[in-house]
């Protein structure tokens, strides 16, 4: 009768570890879960910010540049795709179109010294440009809460409660676009003599 009695107290602590164990991970798994949320809520909001602020960009543009019509269809089709973008993948990938969209605006001022010399352009380009520094801190927030919480699911073992309980790996990330890796051309026009 002891040695069942002995088994059954070393059993019932073992359930009473293993069980613990899984609460407290479970615990932990949910709170970098809802922080990962809560950092792609910071994305999204300057992502929306941005996205809200180069039409009013592209409509000061229009004014000094009416003839550059596909490079505002580009903008308007870009910002169509991210307001209908459903999950976190669709709208890094729609923002990313966004950005190149952006990107050709800013550079059709370079063709239009006057448009350069607006002040409401000036402006604009500003606030985009705080924008910009705003998405880029809150995508590395995003990026190291995903990637503190995939190490922490991909821990033993973490690994085995994380599949108990429904945790699965996020791969999410946000990655520069291809366009931003690429070598800017510079061309300097030759001195009129």
């Amino acid at each position: 009768m002891k040695p069942l009695i002995v088994v059954l107290v070393v059993l019932l602590a073992l359930g009473l570890l293993v069980g613990g164990m899984y609460v407290s991970r479970r615990n932990q798994m949910v709170a970098l879960n809802e922080s990962v949320k809560s950092n792609w809520a910071e994305v999204d909001v300057n992502l929306e910010r941005r996205a809200d602020l180069i039409p009013n960009l592209v409509a000061t543009v229009k004014g000094f540049a009416a003839q550059e019509q596909t490079v505002f269809l580009d903008v308007d089709k870009a910002r169509t795709q991210y307001m209908n973008a459903q999950t976190p993948s669709d709208k890094i990938a729609a923002s990313n179109q966004l950005y190149g969209a952006e990107v050709k605006v800013l550079a059709l001022a370079e063709n239009y010294p006057q448009l350069k010399s607006s002040e409401n352009f000036s402006r604009l380009q500003d606030e985009l440009a705080g924008t910009e520094n705003r998405i880029a801190v809150s995508r590395k927030r995003y990026n190291d809460s995903i990637q503190a919480y995939n190490t922490f699911i991909g821990l033993f073992p973490n690994y085995i409660f994380a599949r108990w309980a429904g945790f699965q790996r996020n791969d999410a990330y946000f990655a520069a676009p291809a366009a931003s890796r690429e070598v800017p051309q510079v061309e300097f026009a030759p001195p009129n003599r």
